[in-house]
């Protein structure tokens, strides 16, 4: 186990995992939780044996309660610019990682925990979660990527509906409106998270992370485009031995042992 000051990392045969240390403040985001966070992520993009991230969060009650409101009140624009800054270049780090992540999301996760949990490539939700992005509520709007992450993922209508009423949602509706992937009980939230990223480890690890790029990356580009990316993608697949090893295995109706 790898610690910062105020964040916990630790590899446990391939699955990383995150847990932000800070159950007193309900895991608030301050600018040294970021400042770990970003320090902790490129841990884990230097670190080989790394096949999935997970992040969540200490305790019981939250797995990001927001930021720091506090730190925050006196700052100037130019400040709060800067933090905002801080909050998205941490979070992209998470969303650029080369392997798949999934956000635990084990209480509430509001304002920059909400933001956290968009970063990941999937969010698994208990039935305690509660999600929003109350921040108009305070004076400002979502400056960690909830105002872009959150209508690419649940749609600019309803994006726009809780950014602008500040609603926090029950993992239920999280669940409908495609922010949560799947909610379980609370007791059942680590294990079900650890079976989905062994399931995910199971596959080739060249063919996941060139799926993921091919998703990121073609969201933001004309169909025809994106399509020509994945034809190039897929291309590559088959330099590598794990296609080899995959389809030979599928013919031999064996188990592939992937490099």
């Amino acid at each position: 186990m790898t610690e910062f000051n105020t964040v916990l990392l630790e590899n446990n045969a391939g699955i990383a995992t995150l847990t932000i240390n800070q159950p007193k403040s309900l895991n608030a985001l301050s600018s040294e939780v970021l400042s770990d966070i970003s320090a902790a992520v490129d841990a884990v993009a230097a670190d080989t044996s790394a096949r999935v991230l997970v992040i969540t969060g200490a305790g019981d009650k939250a797995f990001v309660a927001g930021a720091n409101i506090k730190e925050m009140l006196p700052l100037s624009a130019e400040e709060g610019e800067a933090l905002s800054k801080l909050g998205n270049d941490t979070f992209s780090k998470i969303a650029n990682l080369a392997i798949p992540s999934i956000a635990a999301v084990n209480g509430f996760a509001l304002g920059g925990g909400s933001e956290l949990a968009l970063s990941a490539d999937i969010r698994i939700g208990s039935t305690a979660a509660r999600l929003g992005q109350p921040e108009v509520g305070l004076g400002i709007i979502p400056g960690f990527g909830g105002t872009q992450r959150l209508s690419r993922i649940v749609g600019i209508a309803k994006a726009k509906e809780l950014i602008y009423t500040g609603k926090v949602i029950k993992a239920d509706e999280a669940l409908s409106i495609g922010l949560l992937n799947q909610v379980v009980e609370v007791e059942e939230l680590a294990e079900t998270v650890e079976k989905l990223a062994k399931a995910i480890m199971k596959q080739a690890p060249n063919s996941v992370a060139a799926s993921k790029e091919a998703i990121d990356k073609g969201i933001e580009m004309p169909l025809a485009d994106a399509l020509t990316l994945e034809a190039k993608y897929f291309g590559e697949q088959f330099a590598h031995e794990n296609q080899t090893i995959g389809m030979t295995a599928f013919v031999e109706k064996g188990k592939p042992e992937f490099k």
